[in-house]
C-alpha cells in the first residue's frame, strides 16, 4: 500500500478496534497464511479456497473477522460524508433499501438513516465476533452448530456496506486515490463468499453489473 493510502487507511479512521487472533493458535496461523497468499499476488480465486486438511469453520471464522476489520476501515474513510442529511435512508440507489432488524430494539425491519444503520450493524457484528460461544478463541472449544448460518448473516450485512459505499460514496474513494484498494477488498470478499456459497445470489444483485466487469 502506498504512503498516501496508508494515511487514508489509518487507525484514526477505523470505526472499531480490530479483533485480533491470539499468536500460537490455529486461527492465527490460518490468518497469517491467508494474508501471505494475498500479499504474494496469488490469484484471489485461488486464495479463498479452503486449504486441504483445514476445518471449514476455522477458515470462515478467520475471514469473517478479517472482512469485518477491512470493511469497517473502508466505511471509516467515508463516514464523515455519510450523514443523516446526505443519506436519510440506508440504501443502494433507488431500487434497494435496507431496513434494520435485531433481537432487541428493532424487532421489525425498520428504515433508518445510513449512519445509524452502520453503527447498529458494526455493533451487532462486533458483539458476535467477541462472543466466545460463537467465535471461540481457545483450542478445543467447538464452534456452535449454527456457526455457518451466523456467518452468512454477518457477510450478507457486510455486503450492504459495499453496496452503499460504491453507489453513494465512491466519489470520495476516488478523491482519496483508494479505488484500487477498495476494489481488491471487494473482489476478495466476493470470491470468498461465492466460493463457499455464503451469500445468496439475490443479495448480490445491487452490484451485479460492476461485479461482472470486475470479477467475472
Amino acid at each position: 500500500m502506498s504512503i498516501a493510502l496508508k494515511q487514508v487507511f489509518n487507525k484514526d479512521k477505523t470505526f472499531r478496534p480490530k479483533r485480533r487472533f491470539e499468536p500460537g493458535t490455529q486461527r492465527f496461523e490460518l490468518h497469517k497464511r491467508a494474508q501471505a497468499s494475498l500479499s504474494s499476488g496469488l490469484d484471489l480465486r485461488a486464495a479463498v479456497k479452503l486449504p486441504q486438511g483445514e476445518d471449514l469453520n476455522d477458515w470462515v471464522a478467520v475471514h469473517v473477522v478479517d472482512f469485518f476489520n477491512r470493511i469497517n476501515l473502508i466505511y471509516g474513510t467515508v463516514c464523515e460524508f455519510c450523514t443523516e442529511k446526505s443519506c436519510p435512508v440506508m440504501s443502494g440507489g433507488p431500487r434497494y433499501e435496507y431496513r434494520w432488524q435485531d433481537e432487541h430494539k428493532y424487532k421489525k425491519p425498520t428504515p433508518l438513516p445510513a449512519p445509524q444503520y452502520m453503527n447498529l450493524l458494526m455493533d451487532w457484528i462486533e458483539m458476535q465476533i467477541n462472543n466466545e460461544d460463537i467465535f471461540p478463541t481457545s483450542i478445543g472449544i467447538p464452534f456452535p452448530k449454527n456457526f455457518i448460518q451466523i456467518c452468512k448473516k454477518i457477510l450478507c450485512r457486510l455486503f450492504r456496506v459495499f453496496v452503499h459505499v460504491y453507489i453513494h460514496h465512491f466519489d470520495r474513494i476516488l478523491l482519496m486515490g483508494a479505488e484500487a484498494h477498495v476494489n481488491t477488498c471487494y473482489k476478495h470478499f466476493y470470491f470468498f463468499a461465492t466460493e463457499l456459497n455464503l451469500i445468496e445470489r439475490k443479495e448480490l444483485e445491487p452490484l451485479k453489473e460492476m461485479t461482472s466487469r470486475m470479477c467475472l
